[in-house]
């Protein structure tokens, strides 16, 4: 069997195809239009807008009656009573099987923006292929969840509200992946995303053994 393939669809969204199947992770509003068209299973980490665009999630489900969604409660709620029975509720500790993906549910909580703002809930993904040479991935979300278990691709919300790059550069020590591909970096400019990728790579602190790739939006790579 071959292994599966990631491909960047713009700010914190990805795609990952393995024999005619697909899984979509965050086709937000910051994302390409099309991320979540023709997929078969949808997971989305929690309810801000650059990671849960409602229109195109309706979009994507009307097109396709075999698409099915995954997310936590404040999201399929607004989801479910337009698709019984293809919108599930999942949080931490979860585990399902999902056109041939196994996914494992980490974390509960959106990181601090700022003490006057409530925290919501967020969830993050490890999404494996049984039989697949790829090595386990995990999107989580916006949050520095550590999953407790070993990935290979940890995909890495590198700019934000929330975070400072220290934090990010501590999280990938710490989760300790192979590789740690970029996401969460809409906000940044072609300027900014070159001192990330410098600070992330040799000539900054590093991460720890990780390698550092940071793919264009439409971009692939073989994980």
């Amino acid at each position: 069997m071959g292994g599966m393939e990631l491909t960047k669809k713009g700010h914190a969204c990805v795609r990952i195809s393995e024999g005619g199947r697909t899984l979509v992770i965050d086709p937000g509003a910051f994302g390409e239009p099309d991320a979540a068209a023709g997929a078969d299973v949808l997971l989305v980490t929690h309810e801000h807008p650059d990671h849960f665009d409602e229109g195109r999630l309706r979009a994507a489900l009307e097109a396709r009656p075999g698409t099915e969604l995954w997310t936590l409660r404040s999201v399929a709620e607004r989801m479910a009573p337009a698709f019984p029975g293809r919108v599930h509720t999942v949080g931490r500790g979860d585990t399902f099987t999902a056109a041939g993906f196994e996914v494992e549910v980490h974390g509960e909580l959106h990181a601090v923006i700022h003490p006057d703002l409530p925290r919501i809930t967020n969830v993050g993904y490890v999404v494996r292929s049984p039989g697949s040479p790829a090595g386990p991935v995990f999107h989580p979300g916006d949050a520095l969840t550590v999953p407790g278990r070993p990935v290979d691709t940890l995909l890495l919300p590198v700019h934000a509200p929330w975070n400072k790059f220290s934090e990010v550069v501590e999280y990938v020590r710490e989760v300790a992946p192979r590789r740690a591909l970029a996401v969460h970096d809409g906000l940044l400019s072609e300027t900014g995303l070159l001192i990330y990728g410098r600070n992330f790579g040799p000539q900054g602190p590093g991460t720890g053994g990780a390698e550092y790739a940071r793919l264009a939006p439409g971009e692939s790579l073989a994980l």
